[in-house]
């Protein structure tokens, strides 16, 4: 591809920029395209890029944006004009499971026990997260429902970043925190929190730590990252998009941009994508819906 335009519904700094600003140095370095620029557009959880990128760069082939499950979930909570039906999907890249943890001294040790203590009194057991209605409270809900407890029944108190978060949980400010991996990877390594589940499907290699599923509650979560293209694009540039992110997925210096991030290649595209993409979106609008966030 001669030229690509990406845009990074976000302010530059956070993780859909870094996104988007990798998939420039490897496209360029790979030799995947040669003229590669990169746009912020920040606000509202990705939405209002979101509404500028449909409403300019309808049939454009050149044209793409980064987003992921956090705009799925702002998408809904705000009402957005528009949505993630109105752009083409190409790829999910990346992703970072949640983790749920406990100060080290917790009398909470695993899922099971937490699960517990909620159905005994919901309001006594404090969870610390990012943002209402963000992918930690809606993993915190979706925990919740296995648990058999109502969702508006959880007392969720949202941090502004994980390093906030992380300091009411050391403190003892909160009984559980939830966040991603990477939030909490260096307090987990040195043994001052506890894991008590991930949210992956299976075990991970990076955190000795048990999931979800393992214990007995069906919670697969991840906080992904996604591309996609213009709308009212051809199919067969569609596909030249797809070839060529894919081409960049597989790639030794994507792999090296991952481990250099602390990013999991989660990557997926064509019709799994495009189905997994309508799942989410489903199950999101419903939890959000349970949580009290949308209508």
């Amino acid at each position: 591809m001669d030229e690509l335009k990406i845009m990074a519904p976000a302010a530059p700094g956070g993780g859909w920029d870094q996104t988007a600003r990798s998939i420039q140095s490897v496209l360029q370095a790979e030799g995947l395209a040669s003229n590669i620029q990169v746009e912020n557009v920040a606000g509202a959880g990705g939405t209002i890029g979101l509404q500028q990128f449909v409403n300019r760069s309808a049939g454009d082939p050149t044209a793409t944006i980064v987003g992921g499950y956090v705009m799925v979930g702002a998408i809904i909570a705000n009402a957005a004009p528009v949505t993630l039906a109105d752009v083409t999907p190409i790829a999910r890249l990346t992703g970072e499971y949640v983790v749920v943890i406990a100060p080290a001294d917790s009398e909470i040790d695993n899922a099971e026990e937490l699960a517990e203590a909620m159905r005994a009194d919901p309001g006594s057991v404090t969870w610390g997260g990012g943002s209402a209605g963000g992918v930690d409270h809606i993993a915190a809900g979706l925990f919740a429902q296995a648990a058999d407890v109502d969702p508006r029944a959880l007392n969720y108190i949202p941090f502004s970043g994980g390093g906030e978060a992380l300091a009411a949980i050391l403190g003892g400010q909160v009984t559980v925190g939830i966040s991603g991996y990477s939030e909490f990877a260096s307090q987990i390594e040195a043994g001052e929190v506890k894991v008590i589940a991930i949210t992956a499907p299976e075990r991970q290699d990076y955190v000795d730590a048990p999931t979800f599923a393992e214990q007995g509650f069906d919670l697969d979560v991840q906080n992904w990252r996604m591309i996609a293209a213009a709308p009212d694009i051809s199919d067969e540039e569609r596909q030249t998009l797809t070839d060529t992110i894919r081409t960049m997925s597989e790639s030794e210096a994507w792999a090296t941009e991952l481990e250099t991030r602390g990013w999991v290649n989660t990557y997926l595209d064509g019709e799994e994508f495009q189905t997994y993409l309508n799942q989410e979106i489903e199950a999101t609008t419903a939890i959000l819906s349970d949580l009290g966030i949308s209508q």
